[in-house]
């Protein structure tokens, strides 16, 4: 038995309760049955969705840098082309 299958894995909600476009919630981004399961899951089962969560976190955050980067750039041709 792992040290973390001492402890109960707790929830990873921030109070922050919308579902995206996407069905996710928008504060933890676990699935509506993620959600609504929690408390039958296993710990083994809650630790794969907390791994899924940062996951889908990280996967949001390059998304959003990626814009931002794109953005930029349209930003910076169109100050450019203004110039002339």
């Amino acid at each position: 038995m792992s040290q973390l299958e001492f402890f109960d894995i707790p929830s990873p909600c921030i109070g922050v309760c919308e579902v995206n476009n996407k069905g996710y919630c928008k504060g933890c981004l676990r699935s509506r049955d993620e959600r609504l399961y929690w408390l039958q899951l296993s710990p083994a089962q809650r630790r794969e969705v907390v791994r899924l969560c940062h996951q889908r976190k990280a996967r949001i955050q390059k998304a959003r840098e990626a814009a931002l980067q794109t953005s930029s750039a349209h930003e910076q041709d169109t100050q450019q082309g203004s110039l002339f």
